[in-house]
């Protein structure tokens, strides 16, 4: 494990989130929650919806708003209705710049239910 230079903090403003890619083409999504930062992948665990699309960060938490999953990036503690927990990186701010700690990408295991569009999620008894 290494930490490896993300970006400059200066780069992700409060309250927001921006994709980048470290290490050899590991993409990652740095967010800024005000009071400091966190590093992970850059898609929701729910349904690989890009959070650099859909992910909005209010009063320390990152809501999904593609179907409403959040986590407060404090605690990492899941909000409301979600189900699957954030993973992320280890993160450090030093020097004006973003580190992340860094041994391998991290991944979430998806369900592959093809046949489930929107409707038939929001449907389900």
């Amino acid at each position: 494990m290494s930490w490896i230079r993300v970006c400059a903090a200066a780069e992700v403003p409060a309250n927001t989130a921006k994709k980048f890619w470290v290490a050899g083409g590991i993409p990652m999504l740095i967010v800024n929650y005000g009071s400091g930062f966190r590093a992970m992948p850059p898609v929701c665990p729910h349904m690989e919806e890009p959070l650099e699309d859909s992910g909005v960060v209010a009063n320390c938490i990152l809501t999904c708003t593609k179907h409403l999953w959040a986590w407060n990036l404090l605690t990492l503690e899941m909000q409301g209705e979600t189900e699957r927990p954030l993973q992320v990186y280890e993160v450090k701010q030093e020097g004006g710049d973003v580190f992340a700690l860094v041994d391998k990408e991290i991944l979430y295991d998806f369900e592959t239910d093809d046949d489930m569009d929107d409707d038939a999620f929001f449907n389900k008894s």
